[in-house]
């Protein structure tokens, strides 16, 4: 083979290998900032916007737990609480977590410790658990649920008996 057919045939694959990587792995992939690619190393779909709101309630020694203090309000564009009934989470995206919400306040909350705004802490000890109630049923991983329209919450440190807790539940504003 003579040189020029040599060269010809290592353009042609260099085009084929060049189309390939601008053309075709772009099919079924959705469109991503460089930025967006640089920073994570994943591209991510952007979520679905939602509106609704869901309840919740925190309870520590069965005392109830409210939320007035601006410093709870307004904190989030994704998920967040609002003065007019700062027991109520309004949701905007679909996809956020229980956990994600309570990250957006400005209090501590894991699986077995509650700190509060105050710096108030309660963990699970000899002193009481922290429960959690998701739809009326306990659920210890409640806080890396996704939150869905119609969710309730509840969060109650002690040694409430079945019928405190009961009665705990009873108190989470309902939004339907």
């Amino acid at each position: 083979m003579d040189n020029k057919a040599f060269i010809i045939i290592i353009g042609a694959t260099a085009l084929v290998l060049v189309g390939y990587l601008v053309f075709g792995l772009r099919v079924g992939t959705p469109p991503a900032s460089t930025t967006q690619l640089r920073k994570t190393g994943v591209i991510s779909m952007p979520q679905e916007q939602v509106d609704y709101k869901v309840g919740f309630a925190i309870f520590t020694h069965d005392t109830f737990r409210v939320f007035t203090a601006s410093m709870y309000h307004n904190l989030s564009k994704d998920v967040y609480i609002a003065a007019d009934n700062p027991n109520i989470v309004r949701v905007k995206k679909a996809g956020v977590t229980w956990d994600d919400f309570f990250k957006t306040l400005p209090l501590t909350l894991t699986k077995d410790c509650l700190t509060t705004g105050t710096k108030e802490t309660f963990c699970t000890n000899g002193k009481g658990i922290l429960r959690f109630y998701l739809n009326g049923k306990e659920d210890t991983n409640a806080l890396d649920k996704q939150i869905v329209n119609g969710d309730s919450l509840l969060i109650s440190f002690g040694t409430e008996s079945d019928e405190q807790i009961q009665k705990q539940l009873q108190q989470i504003p309902r939004t339907n």
